[in-house]
């Protein structure tokens, strides 16, 4: 179980770092494309209208690239706050208890312990989970202060 949940770790992890890397290696060349797009438009702009306008064109070009960088950015981050952090716990949670190993040690538990005395054990620690579940959700609503 140990071992998949690393596996698992190793895998993601590796993914994320391949797709930041693209991620990167797009930004920049976007980014040359567009000095590029930017000199082309200022030397047409200072060719047909003269210096003072073509630097205001260009400042607005840049202006324009500027804002919807800010607007992506803002999109995303929304993005990630709405995204659930329970599904992945869900999941790995539902990794570990269809594992045999699990279920056969709870089985040996329930027979040590007994029934009637893993009952009350039980029902105290949903209580406690649904407890720590409120806090952690009522604590991820709050605003952050940025």
């Amino acid at each position: 179980m140990f071992q998949k949940f690393m596996d698992d770790f190793r895998e993601s992890t590796g993914s994320a770092l391949r797709l930041t890397s693209l991620a990167i290696a797009v930004a920049i060349l976007l980014f040359i494309t567009t000095c590029f797009l930017c000199a082309a438009a200022f030397v047409f702009v200072l060719q047909n209208y003269g210096l003072l306008q073509a630097c205001l064109a260009g400042a607005g070009v840049f202006f324009v690239a500027t804002i919807l960088a800010a607007i992506s950015y803002i999109l995303r981050k929304r993005q990630i706050r709405k995204k659930p952090v329970e599904a992945a716990a869900k999941s790995t949670m539902q990794a570990a208890l269809s594992d045999p190993m699990v279920l056969a040690a709870g089985l040996q538990i329930v027979r040590t312990i007994g029934l009637k005395r893993i009952i009350p054990i039980v029902a105290i620690g949903g209580i406690a989970l649904g407890l720590m579940a409120g806090r952690r959700q009522t604590a991820d609503d709050e605003p952050e202060q940025e």
